[in-house]
C-alpha cells in the first residue's frame, strides 16, 4: 500500500522544492517621484499595460503626476497621444513642464470612438505614452486597453472617476489621487501588493491656469508646428 505523505514533510526533508517567482526586472520608466517610485514593485511604471489614475474631480494634480514623464518621453522623440481629453490643453503650461508640443497629438473623438482610437493608438506602437479619459467604461473594454498596451510596448494612462475603484479592473497600476489630503493611494500594482501607506503628493499649480467659459485655451499657432487631430473611426 503506498504510503501517502503529507506536502509539508516533503518540503521539509527537501524532496520537494518550492518555486518562487523571478523577480520582475525594475522598470525604466519611473515616476519622476522617487516616493512613488519606492513604493511601486517595479520602481516606476509598468512599462508595458495600462495605469488607472482615480480622480475625485478634474485637476487634483493628475497632470502634474504625469508631466515628468511626458516630458521625458517627448524630448527623447516619443509621441504622446490625447485622446479626446475633456479640455483643450493649455500650451504654455505643457511647455512650461518641459513637454515638446510638437511630440504631441490630440483625437478628438466622440466617448465611444475614443474607446477605438485609444486602442488602436495603444497598439500601433507609434506612441510612447496613451492618455485616455474613459467615463463609463466596462471591465471588457479596459482588458481590451491593457491587452493593446502590451502589444504596442506603450504606457497606457485612463484618468477616471474615483468611483471606478469600487469595481475591479484589469490596468497592471491603479492609483487614487485624492485632493485633501493631497495624496497617493496604490490599490493595485503588478507583482506585489499594495503599500498600506498613503504616499503625500502636493498639487500645487495642477489646475489649468486659464479657463474660458470652461474650456482651456488652445495652443498658440506660432508655438506649435505640427498638432495633428486625428480622425477617429466614424463607423
Amino acid at each position: 500500500m503506498a504510503v501517502v505523505s503529507s506536502l509539508e514533510s516533503l518540503l521539509e526533508s527537501r524532496q520537494v522544492w518550492r518555486g518562487r517567482p523571478a523577480p520582475r526586472a525594475p522598470s525604466s520608466q519611473p515616476t519622476g517621484f522617487p516616493d512613488l517610485d519606492d513604493a511601486l514593485p517595479e520602481g516606476g511604471w509598468p512599462e508595458t499595460g495600462l495605469t488607472e489614475l482615480l480622480l475625485p474631480a478634474d485637476g487634483v494634480g493628475e497632470l502634474r503626476l504625469l508631466w515628468p514623464t511626458l516630458a521625458r518621453l517627448s524630448q527623447a522623440d516619443g509621441m504622446i497621444a490625447l485622446i479626446a481629453p475633456p479640455y483643450l490643453p493649455y500650451a504654455p503650461a505643457w511647455m512650461n513642464a518641459g513637454i515638446r508640443l510638437q511630440r504631441l497629438q490630440i483625437v478628438r473623438a466622440d466617448p465611444r470612438d475614443a474607446l477605438w482610437a485609444t486602442e488602436q493608438c495603444l497598439r500601433s506602437a507609434a506612441c510612447s505614452a496613451v492618455l485616455c479619459w474613459p467615463r463609463q467604461v466596462d471591465d471588457r473594454a479596459l482588458r481590451r486597453l491593457q491587452v493593446a498596451a502590451e502589444a504596442g510596448q506603450c504606457l497606457g494612462f485612463a484618468l477616471r472617476p474615483i468611483k471606478a475603484a469600487a469595481n475591479p479592473s484589469p490596468a497592471a497600476l491603479r492609483i487614487a489621487v485624492d485632493a485633501d489630503p493631497a495624496r497617493l493611494r496604490i490599490l493595485k500594482c503588478r507583482g506585489g501588493n499594495p503599500p498600506p501607506q498613503a504616499i503625500p503628493f502636493a498639487a500645487d499649480g495642477c489646475r489649468p491656469p486659464s479657463r474660458q467659459g470652461g474650456v482651456v485655451r488652445a495652443f498658440p499657432p506660432s508655438r506649435v508646428h505640427k498638432l495633428y487631430a486625428l480622425r477617429a473611426r466614424t463607423h
